[in-house]
C-alpha cells in the first residue's frame, strides 16, 4: 500500500515538473526559426496558405517563420519528418486531409500514425470540391457527363494529385455508375495543367485550385460536392441539386508532434489565430478562392472535426474497396 502511494506521489510530482517546465519553455518561445513543413510541391493550397500565415506570423512575432516543402509519396515524406522531429514547437506540419486521413485508410503500412503522432492546432481551410472538365468535352452539365461516360466506358480520363481527389472521383463513379480512368500526378498544379491542356478530360479539386482556369474559360465547372453551392463559383450547382448526394471536402490544418507541451500548443494557437482571424488574412484567402469560415478554429473543435472526418472516410474507403500498395 505504501509503495502504491509513493508511486502515485512520484507520478504526480513528475507531471507537475513537466507542466512547470512546459510553462517556462512557453514564456521564452519562440527563440529561433519556426518551420512549417508542407508535404507537397509549391503552388498548391497547403503551400500557399502556409506561406500567407508564415509571413504575417513572422511580422507579428519579430521571429522568422518559414515554409519548407518536403514533397513525395502523397505527403508521406514530409509528414514522417515532422512526426519524428523534436516536439519543441519549431517544426510543425501543414497537414492536409490526404496525409492525415486518406493515407492511413488507404495504406496498410505508414511510417506515422496521425492520431498517435500529432496534435491538431488550427485549420487553414475546409472547402468542397469542384467537378470540372476540359471545354472540348461535350457535356455542359453533370448529367450530360454521366451519359457521355456511360456511352464511352473507360474512354474518359481524370487527373488526381492527392488521395482526397482520387477518392472523391471514385465515390462519384460508384454513385453515378460510370467508369472514368485515373491518371495520377505529383501535385495539384500539374494535375490542373494536364486538364487544361486536354491531356485528361476531368478533374475534381477545390475551387481555389481551379478558379483561375475556370474564370479564363479553360475549364468548365459542372458541379460542387455537398448540399450547397460554393460562393467562389455561385453559378455552379451543388451535387445535391443534380440528384447525387455526395459529400467531399478538402481541408488543411496545422499540427504539432504529439509530445509538444500544452503551453506551447496554446502559444502557437494564440499566435496563429491572431493572423487567421484578421480581416487581412480573410481577404487574402477569399481572393485566391478558398473559404474563410474555419480560419482560426480552436484546437478542441479542430480535433473533433478531424476525428469525425477520419471515421466517415474510413468507412467510405472500405466500402469502395480502395487501397494503395
Amino acid at each position: 500500500m505504501k509503495k502504491t502511494v509513493c508511486d502515485v506521489l512520484r507520478l504526480f510530482l513528475a507531471c507537475a515538473l513537466i507542466l512547470a517546465w512546459g510553462q517556462s519553455w512557453a514564456q521564452s518561445y519562440p527563440g529561433r526559426t519556426i518551420k512549417f513543413v508542407v508535404g507537397y510541391p509549391p503552388g498548391g493550397a497547403n503551400d500557399t496558405l502556409a506561406r500567407l500565415l508564415a509571413q504575417k506570423m513572422a511580422e507579428n512575432l519579430g521571429n522568422p517563420v518559414i515554409v519548407e516543402n518536403r514533397p513525395g509519396a502523397d505527403g508521406i515524406i514530409g509528414t514522417e519528418y515532422v512526426a519524428k522531429s523534436a516536439p519543441d514547437g519549431y517544426t510543425l506540419l501543414t497537414g492536409a486531409s490526404g496525409q492525415m486521413i486518406f493515407n492511413p485508410v488507404l495504406r496498410d503500412k505508414l511510417p506515422y500514425d496521425p492520431m498517435r503522432d500529432f496534435i491538431p492546432i488550427t485549420m487553414l481551410y475546409s472547402d468542397p470540391l469542384v467537378f470540372a472538365v476540359h471545354p472540348s468535352v461535350p457535356a455542359a452539365t453533370l448529367k450530360e457527363l454521366i451519359d457521355l461516360a456511360k456511352a464511352r466506358p473507360g474512354k474518359l480520363f481524370y487527373a488526381s494529385a492527392a488521395p482526397p481527389f482520387h477518392v472523391a472521383i471514385e465515390s462519384f463513379k460508384k454513385l453515378a455508375g460510370v467508369e472514368i480512368v485515373n491518371i495520377p500526378y505529383k501535385g495539384t498544379a500539374q494535375a490542373v495543367m494536364a486538364t487544361v491542356s486536354g491531356e485528361v478530360s476531368v478533374v475534381m479539386m477545390t475551387a481555389g485550385s481551379l478558379i483561375q482556369q475556370i474564370r479564363a474559360g479553360k475549364l468548365r465547372p459542372l458541379a460542387v460536392t455537398g448540399d450547397k453551392r460554393d460562393p467562389t463559383v455561385p453559378d455552379v450547382p451543388a451535387m445535391s441539386e443534380t440528384g447525387l448526394g455526395m459529400r467531399a471536402l478538402s481541408w488543411s490544418g496545422m499540427f504539432a508532434p504529439s509530445a509538444t507541451p500544452p503551453a506551447i500548443i496554446e502559444k502557437l494557437y494564440s499566435d496563429m489565430a491572431v493572423v487567421l482571424k484578421s480581416s487581412y488574412m480573410k481577404e487574402k484567402v477569399a481572393a485566391i478562392g478558398y473559404g474563410t469560415a474555419v480560419l482560426g478554429m480552436a484546437p478542441a473543435e479542430f480535433d473533433a472535426f478531424y476525428k469525425s472526418e477520419f471515421a466517415y472516410w474510413s468507412k467510405a474507403v472500405k466500402d469502395l474497396k480502395l487501397s494503395v500498395k
